[in-house]
């Protein structure tokens, strides 16, 4: 029988026991579909087998398959990849709270749900019921293969939003309440999941944090698949690839990001940042870019909370150890490769006259990984007849000695509310101050209403581009990196090519 610290749920595959934490009922481990190997390799997500008797919920299933440690949860081994996490006030079929569904990032090649700075805890206490999932990364998830489902990743994700759809009343959430979010890889995933039939009606609204410009034409994506499958010395076939054990897989993703600089005159940006593996404009899974198609109106019945990071590339800039130490010639190959136009270098130059070729090389940077992808979006929306409201998080963090600024990925545990434990705490500070615990209420309060009705509180996005900038005094303004808006005004981000 269930008791008050293992709250039972049933579901339509059988009995879940959870367990309770601060108040609320947890339930981890939740198969949403069958584990994609054996015969399901490579294949789209097939549904759950039911089960007898209750199955215990308390763990965090397996990451799925992703290079070295990084990122991945401690919990869990095996191959039952395809799980989900289920925070709620209290599991109870009357209840009918606002449903919020996050999509991990990571590049699509690293990630999982049991990250501890994807705790729905703090979420789920403002009223919301909290889903976090685990989706199939890397050339697992993304790798193109004749005969195999594009974007198997993305089709993960339809199948753990069919399962919320399905499964979720129980746990006290709405089925028509249901809005998706995500940041970096996950809020180009959730750019996807607008522009995708498939997970139409799934949800009825968005949040698309940090969107990255990274989707790949077909061309492209087997051209990858042919060198990942030359590095393991077999054919790029689906019976070939299909021999490679799936723990071989990212070691191989691994070694093309780390030559990837070789590959520059045949695959163009991707070599830049190093992104072998991401969405495919396939034409039927993904049948055009998030940008064409929420400008013809994909989805003008969701409403669309977008936004970015004022300094989306210094940690980055950080990580590769070039932070304070940019040189002219990186500066000039970022700008040639990146700036949009042909004559897009000399535009920056111009349009930021006072900028040290540091400045330029984070701005130019952003600008193409997340700040312009992510406000195209939003301009796509409003073209297409949707609703959308932006927003910029401006903050300096304090951690990591303050020098990030605004960075990559900053909104995480500000939006999670988790500002001491897991990796992106640390650019919070320890211990976190009276501002940051002020301004995760403001972005916590922010997605929870818009979960919850529509609205985060500030004047949807129209031709006065109305942003709602979070910082110490926040602010409803004008988009503020107008310079860059100008610059990357008729740029389109379409499908990446294949160069040669």
């Amino acid at each position: 029988m269930p008791s008050e610290s293992a709250p039972e749920v049933r579901t339509v595959a059988g009995v879940l026991r959870g367990c309770r934490e601060a108040g609320r009922a947890v339930f981890r481990g939740i198969p949403y579909a069958e584990p994609p190997v054996g015969a399901l390799r490579f294949a789209a997500p097939q549904p759950v087998r039911g089960w007898a008797g209750v199955r215990p919920a308390v763990a965090f299933g397996p990451p799925p398959p992703q290079p070295g440690a990084f990122g991945t949860s401690p919990q869990g081994v095996g191959d039952d990849w395809l799980t989900l996490n289920v925070w709620t006030p209290e599991p109870d079929p009357a209840a009918g709270l606002p449903v919020l569904v996050w999509v991990p990032g990571g590049g699509y090649l690293v990630g999982c749900s049991g990250l501890p700075e994807y705790d729905g805890g703090h979420l789920a206490g403002g009223g919301t019921v909290v889903v976090t999932l685990n989706y199939r990364l890397g050339f697992e998830g993304f790798g193109q293969l004749d005969g195999a489902p594009a974007n198997r990743g993305l089709l993960d994700q339809v199948a753990a939003l069919r399962w919320v759809r399905d499964n979720i009343r129980a746990f006290g959430g709405d089925p028509d309440r249901v809005t998706v979010f995500g940041q970096s890889a996950g809020g180009g995933s959730v750019a996807a999941l607008l522009a995708m039939p498939r997970a139409a009606g799934l949800f009825r609204r968005a949040v698309a944090q940090s969107v990255p410009g990274t989707f790949l034409s077909p061309e492209l994506a087997a051209d990858v698949t042919a060198a990942c499958a030359a590095e393991l010395g077999v054919r790029p076939t689906l019976a070939d690839l299909s021999t490679v054990a799936p723990d071989r897989l990212p070691a191989v993703g691994e070694a093309i990001s780390a030559g990837i600089v070789g590959w520059r005159e045949r695959w163009g940006r991707i070599t830049h940042r190093p992104i072998p593996f991401a969405p495919v404009v396939d034409g039927d899974v993904l049948p055009a870019t998030p940008w064409r198609a929420l400008a013809d109106g994909a989805a003008r019945d969701v409403a669309l909370l977008v936004g970015h990071t004022r300094d989306e590339h210094r940690l980055f800039s950080l990580l590769d150890g070039v932070l304070g130490q940019v040189t002219p010639e990186q500066t000039e190959t970022a700008l040639r490769m990146l700036a949009p136009g042909p004559a897009g270098a000399g535009r920056y130059r111009e349009a930021f006259p006072d900028a040290t070729d540091e400045q330029l090389y984070e701005l130019v940077n952003a600008d193409w990984l997340f700040r312009m992808p992510s406000l195209h979006l939003a301009d796509a929306q409003l073209a297409g007849g949707g609703r959308v409201h932006l927003y910029e998080l401006t903050w300096p963090a304090p951690g990591l000695g303050g020098g990030l600024g605004a960075c990559h990925g900053l909104d995480v545990p500000l939006v999670f509310g988790n500002l001491t434990s897991g990796q992106p705490a640390m650019l919070i500070g320890d211990p976190p101050t009276p501002a940051a615990k002020e301004l995760s209420g403001q972005l916590r309060g922010a997605w929870t209403a818009f979960a919850a009705t529509g609205d985060p509180g500030w004047p949807s996005y129209d031709a006065d581009r109305r942003t709602r900038v979070f910082d110490e005094r926040p602010a409803v303004v004008a988009y503020p990196e107008e310079t860059s808006r100008r610059l990357w005004r008729d740029h389109t981000f379409a499908a990446l090519p294949l160069l040669a």
